[in-house]
């Protein structure tokens, strides 16, 4: 399975309601670095970045990813504002099960960003990818972050502790969300 156009992925911007998700850039390195604090990564399967250079490191790695049409990696934006609100992507669009990944900063907690976010990620998934199914790893005790997965009509396929490649230890919930097809 893989994209149904292959692609360079620098290009693509995806439109919500009330977001822009645009390609991961340098331009926002340093509000992910603020934004990514040991409370926002508690959940997640990295932890926070030590340094502004880790940022840009991961920013680079990513936009070659996205060039080789193997990730999609977002900069979440206020579609108004153009405020910065976090991150999100579709890993491994090349395989038959691409992943999705959502972050949202602090601020932008409870007012369903996230939910949206992922959404967005999924019907371009939808348009763009062809698909078994998406995978949607979360920790177990990360409710808000499941409930985005549930409802996108997700189901647990799987838990149990998994330790990360970032030797981080989580209690993972792994949800499967059906292709359109």
């Amino acid at each position: 399975m893989s994209l149904k156009t292959p692609r360079n992925l620098l290009d693509q911007i995806i439109e919500t309601d009330r977001l822009l998700l645009i390609p991961v850039s340098d331009e926002y390195a340093s509000d992910m670095f603020q934004e990514l604090t040991d409370e926002i990564t508690k959940y997640m399967s990295f932890y926070s970045p030590q340094s502004l250079d880790q940022e840009h490191a991961f920013i680079k790695n990513s936009r070659l990813n996205m060039e080789q049409g193997v990730d999609l990696v977002a900069t979440i934006l206020d579609k108004e504002t153009k405020e910065f609100l976090g991150g999100g992507g579709i890993h491994r669009i090349n395989t038959s099960t691409p992943e999705l990944g959502i972050w949202t900063k602090k601020s932008a907690h409870g007012k369903q960003i996230g939910r949206e976010a992922v959404t967005g990620l999924k019907e371009w998934t939808d348009e763009n990818v062809n698909y078994d199914y998406l995978i949607y790893p979360v920790d177990k005790n990360n409710i808000p972050s499941r409930k985005v997965a549930e409802s996108l009509k997700g189901k647990v396929v799987s838990e149990g502790i998994k330790v990360t490649p970032f030797g981080k230890e989580l209690d993972e919930v792994v949800y499967h969300i059906p292709s359109p097809i």
